[in-house]
């Protein structure tokens, strides 16, 4: 009785220790990957300032050109269901090595390409690549820290923010040279990434997912997503994403797009979304935790999600007007750099699956959303009028806010599960 009373005691006294440590306290493998997560999401935010250039040099219509992020998204989908496969039979940093050796080959590739659907095609690549690198990445980090699974997560959306917000900055520079150059920058970014990876990550034999030993650590299997989705948390959580994400990717990209029939350049575009990018990467370490500590979990996500809609609404209403849609897109990046943080949190601890299994099957459902949205944007501008594409990306968000509300009692478990880490 004794011995098995001091298991919990044991493990309390871990979890307050690993509350005290310092976020920034991690051991060398951790940085390896932050650092090449970095770089990773900088591909994301490197081809947005040119998305006017490529549709003007490869003379593709606007729609056309959203669908380098629809081939990009659904590529990606359908890959997290077999990361966790692979990372099991060939261990993480293989897994890691062989997504950033896709990313360079198929980057390089675009780089070279001279038409807009051999462009789209090699960006699918590029998303598979991505796939291997983002579900597995989060799933290093996790088990490689010494600080908590909150602080992990954070850890890893201040890559993302990072990343995404520098990639823009670096987008604009190389595009004002030429729109091929980001293609290329990325390519040799992910070649320092491999080398960081190779040196500083432990070896296979040192990673395990968290809290199992690698001696007992299992092979993933094909079904392993589709059953961790049968948990109705986890499940709500992936399709609340999908629907969200209509939002997210009409701002990255149609955006973009708008702000450059407004007259923006390649470095124009590169600053604004620069600010976004730090507005994400501020809040998703210094504002998100501090909400879910304060008011919980779920209603500080319902309260970005509608904040988020709001500034999508704004840009419905002044569409042609470039200020207005510069201070938006800014603001949009703080609610959506809460929202990332705290829906990531809660997934890692929405259900009783390894984290692996559970990013995958997460990450399958909301880039199903992030697949159809960009390119359901150029479409309902062309159909519609310019001012559609917000109007709807930012009623899906207010559906996937309600949705949450909806399932309130099935998803009150991740901020207990969260207090036990």
């Amino acid at each position: 009785m004794q011995s098995s009373a001091s298991k919990p005691q044991s493990a309390a006294a871990g979890s307050q220790q690993a509350n005290k440590v310092s976020m920034f306290s991690q051991p060398i493998g951790v940085w390896a990957v932050v650092f090449a997560s970095i770089i990773a999401f900088m591909g994301l935010g490197l081809v947005d300032p040119i998305l006017p250039a490529i549709a003007t040099k490869l003379h593709a219509s606007s729609s056309d050109v959203t669908l380098l992020f629809t081939s990009y998204n659904a590529v990606m989908a359908i890959a997290m269901l077999i990361t966790g496969v692979v990372s099991s039979r060939i261990g993480m940093k293989w897994t890691l090595l062989t997504g950033i050796v896709f990313i360079a080959v198929f980057a390089a590739l675009g780089g070279m390409s001279n038409s807009i659907w051999g462009l789209v095609w090699l960006r699918g690549g590029w998303g598979l690549g991505n796939a291997m690198f983002v579900a597995t990445a989060l799933a290093a980090i996790v088990s490689m820290s010494k600080t908590g699974v909150a602080k992990s997560i954070i850890l890893f959306e201040v890559a993302v923010g990072l990343g995404i917000s520098v990639g823009p900055l670096l987008g604009g520079e190389l595009g004002s040279i030429s729109w091929r150059g980001p293609f290329f920058g990325v390519a040799g970014l992910m070649v320092l990434a491999f080398l960081l990876l190779t040196i500083l990550m432990p070896k296979r034999a040192k990673l395990a997912p968290a809290g199992q030993p690698s001696a007992v650590k299992k092979k993933g299997s094909l079904a392993d997503p589709f059953r961790a989705l049968k948990f109705r948390a986890l499940r709500t959580f992936g399709i609340a994403a999908a629907l969200y994400n209509f939002g997210f990717f009409t701002l990255l990209v149609y955006a973009a797009l708008v702000l450059g029939h407004l007259g923006l350049d390649e470095h124009q575009l590169g600053y604004v979304f620069l600010g976004w990018g730090l507005m994400l990467a501020f809040t998703s370490v210094f504002m998100a935790p501090k909400l879910q500590k304060r008011f919980g979990t779920l209603p500080s996500m319902v309260v970005q999600l509608l904040l988020f809609a709001a500034t999508l609404f704004v840009m419905a209403v002044w569409t042609t007007d470039k200020a207005v849609i510069i201070v938006m897109v800014v603001l949009a990046g703080a609610f959506l750099g809460n929202n990332n943080t705290l829906i990531t949190t809660a997934v890692m601890n929405a259900a009783p699956v390894e984290r692996p299994t559970a990013s995958a099957a997460y990450s399958f459902l909301r880039f199903i959303g992030g697949a159809i949205a960009p390119y359901l944007a150029g479409k309902l501008a062309e159909w519609f009028n310019p001012h559609m594409p917000f109007i709807v990306g930012g009623a899906f968000v207010v559906i996937a806010a309600l949705y949450l509300l909806v399932n309130t009692k099935h998803l009150k478990h991740v901020d207990d599960a969260e207090s036990a880490h």
